[in-house]
């Protein structure tokens, strides 16, 4: 499932993040660039209202991007979690009550993060799992349009930890759905559940001491 979150106007917000997530984010967007002045000029991008409406999916997200006359489409690619990591990422977030409630509510306990890493689970990218590409003329990725489209998911990453979960393939919705799944009871024994019933019935009529009736006997 994909979405795409409307353009950003022209603004005097710093590309840099707010939180700490947002942050560790940012420090990663960093860390992949090739130079201080790609990302000068990638944050002037990202602050001047050139980046077009952002398009988050499982593993990757793309916007187009204005520069001077000309219209560039970076798509940058992050990593997957494989069936297991995000097993064990459902449960880290079921283990603690108000977990899943501070996620929805916007924000990323750092317990989460820390215990999904002892579970090998490395939520927070770093510098080199971002993969772009871009058909401008830059010879090494990634380019400042893909930089530009970096600083931008910070602030939606910011506002919504959930896009970060989104990106590495679990959506809201499959969150609440895995924690659903989980939280099932086990099917009920048909046998077990039929002779409780009729315990139940006697006592509530004061007959306890009546013989127990098993399945298939006529009392």
């Amino acid at each position: 499932m994909a979405i795409t979150y409307p353009r950003i106007a022209a603004r005097a917000r710093s590309a840099r993040a707010s939180t700490w997530w947002g942050k560790a984010w940012v420090r990663a967007v960093e860390e992949s660039a090739y130079g201080e002045r790609e990302l000068r000029q990638a944050r002037a991008f990202a602050r001047a209202g050139v980046v077009g409406g952002l398009t988050v999916e499982a593993g990757s997200f793309f916007a187009a991007v204005e520069d001077r006359d000309q219209l560039w489409s970076p798509r940058i690619e992050i990593p997957l979690l494989d069936s297991d990591q995000r097993l064990a990422l459902v449960e880290v977030i079921a283990a603690r009550a108000g977990r899943i409630a501070a996620l929805l509510a916007g924000e990323l306990p750092i317990d989460v993060v820390e215990e999904a890493e002892d579970s090998g689970v490395e939520l927070l990218p770093y510098g080199g799992e971002f993969e772009s590409a871009c058909a401008c003329d830059a010879w090494t990725p990634p380019c400042v349009h893909a930089l530009a489209v970096l600083y931008q998911c910070t602030w939606l990453i910011d506002d919504d930890p959930c896009t970060l979960l989104h990106l590495r393939g679990l959506t809201r919705e499959r969150l609440l759905a895995d924690l659903h799944g989980r939280e099932q009871p086990e099917p009920l024994d048909l046998e077990i559940a039929y002779d409780a019933t009729i315990r139940a019935d006697r006592l509530l009529k004061g007959f306890d001491s009546t013989p127990k009736v098993e399945v298939g006997e006529t009392p």
